[in-house]
C-alpha cells in the first residue's frame, strides 16, 4: 500500500533502521557516542530499579541515588569513588581511560593476529626446510606427482614436499587432501605466487631444496611460463652448478631448447606432448601395455634400482639375468654414466658398472644363482611371427595429433595405413621449425631427414559430435581405432566427455556386429578411467597422470632418465607383451626362470606376464611384474610375457654420418634429455 502520492508506504522499523545505518555509516566517533548512549539507556535504569527494590538499600533520596550510581558505575568499569561531584568526574574520566587503554591494546593485539592468520592463510610466509622437494606450478600432474612421491619406499621418500602456485593456498590443500589422502610420514606445505617472481620463489628456499619440479599449467602460454620460472630459478640460484637437480616439462618441442638452457647444467626437460604420443603409438597393437607402464611408472609395487654388480664382473651380461632370485635385470649404467637397456647378452660386464632392475626397493635384491629352475624341455625354439601390416582409424584431433601420427608412422609395418577422421578441417601434421629437430628425432638428436617410413595417412572429415555418424562407422576394414579427445579449453565441455560418448558409440557397434574392436584412447582426467566403456582387448591412457609418474620416477633416480626415454621412444628397446607360447609349450607348467632363460636366448629381458584365466582381477587385470624365479604356473595359449626388447621388423631411418658427440649425450634423447655434459648421479 502506498501514499495519496503513489509513493510505497514505509514502516516505522524500516525508517528507523534507515536512519540508524545512515548514522553508523559516518564516522567511528558517531559508533562510539551510540555505544555510550545504548549502555547508559540500559544500565542506568536497570541499576536504578536493583536498588529501589533492594530492602537493604538506603532511605534517602541522595543515598539511593549514590547506590545507583556505583552500580552502574562497576557494571561499567568506571570507578565506584562517591562524594564531591569533582570526585564522581574524576573517577569516571579515570575509568573511561582505562577502558580505553585496555581496548586499544585488545583492539591491537586482534587486528595483528588476525592479519598474521590472514597472511597465514595466503601462503606468505617463509619456508625454512632443508632437503625438501619443490615443486612449482599446478596442472593435472601435481596430484600424482605429490601422490606418488608420499607412496615412495624410504630412504627414498621426502619428508616435506613444498608446492608453490598461483592458486588459493586453502584450495590447493583441499585438492590435495582429497585426491592424494593424508600423509603420514610425509609433510606437504602449500605456499601461494607466482613462481616466476625472484622475491616469491625465494620464500620457498629452493636452494636447501633436494629436487626442484616444475610443472606445466593448463592454460595456452603454459610453457612460456615454465620458461620463466626457470629464469627465476636461474636468478635465485645463480648460474654455478651446485644448485638441486631440476625436472621440469613443457609441451611444446619449439620451449625445450630453450628450458634445457634455463634450466643449467643440473636440469632435466621431459617433453610432455611427445611422451603421450609415444605411449599412444607403442599401445597400438599392445594390449594391456598401459596397464603395465602404469605399474611399472608409480612407487606403489615394483620400480627400477641401481644394484651393485660386483658378482658379475668382468662376466657377460647374459649371467646376471639369472643370478637374481627376486629381482630381474634389464640393464646396465657403466661408471661414465651410459644407460644400456637390454645389451647384447654378451656384453661385459666391466669394473664399476651398476645392474639396471627391477625390483621391490634398493635393498631388496639379492644374488642367487637360479639356472637350476630352468627347464629347457619346455622352451619353445621356434622363432615367433612376424606382425603384419595394420590398419587403424584416428578419430579426434588435437594438439598431439601430429605427434601420434608421426610415431605412427615410425613404428608401423609396411603396407599398413592410418585413416584420420576429425570433426574439422581436415588438418595436417605440423612441420617442424627450419634448423630444429622433429618430432621424431632419433636417439642419436640428428634430425631426421624426408618423410619416416611407415604407413600411408589419409584425412577425412565428418560430424563427430553426432552420434548417427559414430554409429554409422564401418570397422571391419580396421585392425584398432585411436581415440583422441579435444583440448581442454577448447570448448564448454570437459574434453573427457567427448571421448566417453564416442567410446560409448563404438561398444553399441561391437555389440551389433559381434565384433571386438582394440582401441586405444587418451582420457585427461583419471577419475573418468573406471567409467570408460572399453572391452579389455583396449588400452586407456591418462596423459596427466602418466606423465606425473614420469616425473616422479625421473625425480627420484635422475640417473635412469635415459632408460625411461628410451623405454618410451620409437627407437631401441621398449615394454613389449609377447605370447606366452613364443617362450615356453602352450599348457606345459615352468618356472619364470624357464621364462628368463628363453627370453634371454632370443635377445630379451623378460620382467613379467599377463595371465588370462579365472583367477584375473580387475584391481591387477592379471599383471605380474618381477615375480620370484622360482614361481611357477601353466601358461596358456592366451597368457602373455612382459618383455624388455627390440623390435627389429621396424621400418629405421636412414643411417647418417658417424659424428664425434660424447657417448654420454646420445643416452636420451629429445624427451626427456639432460642438458649436454650433465654428471651421472
Amino acid at each position: 500500500m502506498g501514499t495519496a502520492d503513489g509513493r510505497p508506504r514505509v514502516s516505522l522499523r524500516e525508517w528507523a533502521g534507515y536512519r540508524f545505518d545512515r548514522t553508523l555509516a559516518r564516522s567511528t566517533g558517531t559508533l562510539m557516542g551510540w555505544l555510550v548512549i545504548t549502555c547508559l539507556a540500559i544500565v542506568v535504569p536497570v541499576s536504578t530499579l536493583l536498588v529501589w527494590t533492594d530492602p537493604g538499600s538506603p532511605r534517602s533520596l541522595s543515598g539511593r541515588l549514590t547506590a545507583a550510581w556505583r552500580t552502574s558505575a562497576e557494571t561499567l568499569r568506571l570507578g565506584a569513588a562517591s562524594g564531591t561531584p569533582l570526585r564522581l568526574v574524576l573517577s569516571a574520566l579515570l575509568g573511561l581511560v582505562a577502558l580505553l587503554c585496555v581496548s586499544t591494546l585488545v583492539g591491537v593485539i586482534t587486528t595483528g593476529l588476525a592479519e598474521r592468520l590472514a597472511e597465514l592463510s595466503r601462503g606468505r610466509s617463509t619456508v625454512l626446510e632443508q632437503g625438501h622437494v619443490l615443486v612449482l606450478g599446478w596442472s593435472d600432474q601435481v596430484t600424482t606427482v605429490v601422490g606418488e612421491l608420499v607412496a615412495a619406499q624410504a630412504p627414498r621418500r621426502p619428508r616435506v614436499i613444498v608446492v608453490l602456485a598461483d592458486r588459493d593456498k586453502a584450495e590447493m590443500e583441499q585438492v590435495l587432501t582429497a585426491r592424494v589422502g593424508p600423509a603420514v610420514r610425509t609433510r606437504i606445505i602449500c605456499r601461494s605466487g607466482p613462481a616466476s617472481d625472484p622475491d616469491v620463489l625465494a620464500l620457498v628456499s629452493p636452494r636447501a631444496a633436494s629436487t626442484v619440479l616444475v610443472l606445466p599449467s593448463t592454460e595456452p602460454t603454459a610453457d612460456a611460463e615454465v620458461l620463466r620460472v626457470l629464469l627465476a630459478l636461474r636468478a635465485v640460484l645463480g648460474e654455478g652448478a651446485d644448485g638441486p637437480p631440476v625436472l621440469a616439462a613443457v609441451r611444446d618441442d619449439r620451449y625445450r631448447a630453450p628450458a634445457r638452457l634455463a634450466a643449467g647444467p643440473r636440469g632435466t626437460v621431459l617433453e610432455t606432448d611427445l611422451v603421450t604420443a609415444r605411449l599412444i603409438a607403442q599401445c597400438v597393437g599392445r594390449p594391456g601395455l598401459s596397464l603395465v607402464l602404469r605399474d611399472l611408472l608409480d612407487f606403489a609395487g615394483d620400480e627400477f634400482h641401481l644394484a651393485d654388480a660386483t658378482a658379475f664382473q668382468d662376466g657377460p651380461f647374459g649371467a646376471t639375468l639369472l643370478g637374481h632370485p627376486n629381482s630381474c635385470v634389464v640393464g646396465l649404467l657403466t661408471p661414465d654414466g651410459r644407460t644400456l637397456l637390454n645389451p647384447p647378452a654378451d656384453t661385459v660386464v666391466g669394473p664399476g658398472s651398476r645392474l639396471i632392475v627391477l625390483a621391490r626397493d634398493d635393498d631388496s635384491t639379492r644374488v642367487g644363482d637360479c639356472g637350476h629352475l630352468v627347464d629347457d624341455s619346455v622352451i619353445v625354439a621356434a622363432p615367433s611371427e612376424r606382425d603384419g601390416p595394420t590398419r587403424l582409424l584416428l578419430l579426434g584431433w588435437n594438439r598431439r595429433a601430429p605427434l601420434v601420427v608421426r610415431q605412427l608412422r615410425r613404428t608401423a609395418r609396411p603396407g599398413s595405413f592410418v585413416d584420420v577422421l576429425t570433426d574439422s578441417v581436415v588438418p595436417g601434421p605440423r612441420e617442424p621449425e627450419s634448423g630444429t629437430p622433429e618430432y621424431g628425432t632419433p636417439n642419436d638428436g640428428t634430425p631426421e631427414h624426408g618423410p619416416p617410413a611407415g604407413p600411408d595417412v589419409r584425412f577425412r572429415s565428418a560430424a563427430l559430435s553426432r552420434p548417427e555418424t559414430l554409429l554409422g562407422l564401418d570397422l571391419g576394414p580396421y585392425d584398432g581405432l585411436v581415440v583422441l579427445g579435444p583440448d581442454g579449453g577448447a570448448g564448454p565441455d570437459h574434453p573427457d566427455d567427448w571421448t566417453l560418448v564416442t567410446l560409448l558409440a563404438l561398444r553399441l557397434l561391437e555389440e551389433r556386429t559381434g565384433r571386438e574392436v582394440r582401441v586405444v584412447t587418451e582420457l585427461i582426467d583419471d577419475r573418468n578411467r573406471p567409467l570408460a566403456p572399453v572391452n579389455t582387448a583396449s588400452d586407456v591412457i591418462v596423459s596427466g597422470m602418466l606423465t606425473g609418474l614420469l616425473m616422479a620416477q625421473i625425480a627420484q633416480n635422475r640417473h635412469l632418465a635415459p632408460l625411461f626415454d628410451e623405454l618410451f621412444s620409437a627407437e631401441g628397446s621398449d615394454v613389449c607383451l609377447r605370447p606366452a607360447g613364443t617362450y615356453v609349450r602352450p599348457g606345459a607348467e615352468a618356472t619364470f626362470a624357464t621364462v628368463v632363460a628363453a627370453a634371454r636366448d632370443r635377445g630379451e629381458c623378460a620382467i613379467g606376464y599377463r595371465r588370462h584365466d579365472g583367477r584375473t582381477g580387475r584391481a591387477d587385470q592379471g599383471i605380474r611384474l618381477n615375480p620370484s624365479k622360482s614361481e611357477r604356473h601353466v601358461w596358456n595359449a592366451e597368457d602373455h610375457v612382459v618383455v624388455v626388447a627390440r623390435d627389429r621388423d621396424l621400418p629405421t631411418a636412414p643411417s647418417e654420418p658417424a659424428d664425434t658427440t660424447d657417448e654420454a649425450d646420445v643416452a636420451t634423447s629429445a624427451a626427456v634429455r639432460p642438458r649436454h655434459g650433465q654428471p651421472a648421479d
